[in-house]
């Protein structure tokens, strides 16, 4: 299962939000920094409205989201890539994850201690990403140093690796993360061993007050932030208010949203927190529905129909024979299979075919 990193500064309300996120109380929340030392894990369900849809079409009672695992690391300070605030250990735990959801804390409070003693989103996460910036930016000199003598003695791979490092090191040194940096297919896999930090995809939770939810778009702190992470970083941000979440933690989901629609907005931030880190680990959903059961299975972009099957069980791949397949909303247009069949819209594939987000699937195999 892939994972995701919630990261940031102390205190920006990281395991306020990984406990909302996952539905649990598992990560100490508190006004002081490092009150999560070793890293709290959580398997979360990915909302998708489609699930419903189809059980009702498949007449089950039996209901299997998608699901990704979210890991709450300990805040990170300046310094952290030299050790400071147990940076090193921190900085570990998010070399292990998949993709980094950072934290950004969007609000003014004198009663919440902001570690750098007032509220600037910007610097925060030019403190974050220059730490991580530097842990690479020391891997990969470590590594070109490594290879001096096989590039130097004529060592054909060693020198395109060195080539490739060669493309990040300048990059990095001026503070660009290595997301942002061009580089082959070929070169991408020489620099794959390093996991480097910067590498990862990444999104920005901007942590509101409770009555900004409702007028986000307009907070200036929200406003620059999603301006930053667009023009500098190429990547996106999502809002969510950490304080709210975690009043919804304990409520049904008819109470939430009687609360939600008393502060005037219609989903809480979660849900499209959960969404967008699916998006940006490149995931996509596909389908099985029957009497048994509706599930969601996760492929990732791009995956043929053959690894589609993988993902159930590996001989479904490697006695792969055809795929009956439908969409999503070709299915639900016509309100049966039997209705989908009969319009033609319910087609075989065979192994070459590239699974669509939304597919619903039935494979056929012999092994």
């Amino acid at each position: 299962m892939l994972k995701a990193g919630i990261v940031g500064l102390p205190n920006v309300g990281k395991s306020t939000l990984f406990n909302a996120v996952t539905r649990t109380r598992k990560a100490q929340a508190a006004n002081y920094p490092f009150c999560t030392i070793d890293p709290n894990v959580g398997v979360v369900t990915v909302p998708d409205d489609r699930m419903e849809v189809l059980q009702k079409i498949a007449k089950t009672q039996v209901v299997i989201p998608a699901a990704i695992e979210f890991v709450d690391i300990a805040g990170l300070v300046k310094g952290a890539s030299a050790g400071e605030g147990l940076g090193n250990k921190f900085l570990s735990h998010i070399r292990e994850v998949d993709a980094i959801v950072q934290v950004v804390r969007c609000f003014e409070d004198a009663d919440i201690h902001h570690v750098s003693g007032s509220v600037d989103p910007i610097r925060d996460i030019e403190i974050i990403n220059t730490e991580l910036v530097m842990c690479d930016l020391d891997a990969v000199r470590k590594r070109r140093e490594k290879l001096a003598k096989d590039v130097k003695r004529g060592d054909k791979v060693a020198a395109a690796e060195d080539a490739a490092l060669a493309k990040l090191e300048p990059q990095l040194d001026q503070g660009r993360p290595a997301i942002t940096v061009e580089l082959t297919k070929e070169e991408k896999e020489f620099v794959r061993p390093l996991f480097l930090l910067t590498s990862k995809p990444t999104i920005f939770a901007c942590n509101v007050k409770e009555g900004d939810l409702a007028t986000a778009d307009t907070n200036p702190f929200v406003q620059k932030v999603r301006e930053y992470a667009r023009t500098h970083l190429a990547c996106g941000a999502a809002v969510i208010s950490a304080q709210i979440e975690s009043d919804l933690v304990d409520l049904t989901a008819e109470e939430s949203k009687e609360f939600l629609s008393a502060l005037g907005v219609k989903e809480s931030g979660v849900g499209g927190l959960i969404r967008a880190t699916y998006s940006l680990l490149g995931l996509r959903t596909y389908f099985t529905a029957g009497e048994k059961e509706v599930r969601a299975w996760t492929i990732h972009e791009g995956d043929t129909a053959p690894q589609a099957a993988g993902v159930i069980h590996s001989d479904f791949e490697r006695g792969f024979i055809k795929a009956e397949t439908v969409a999503y909303a070709d299915l639900v247009a016509c309100g049966t299979v039997a209705v989908a069949r009969e319009k033609g819209l319910y087609r075989m594939e065979g192994k070459e075919y590239v699974v669509k987000d939304g597919d619903v699937m039935l494979f056929k195999f012999n092994v």
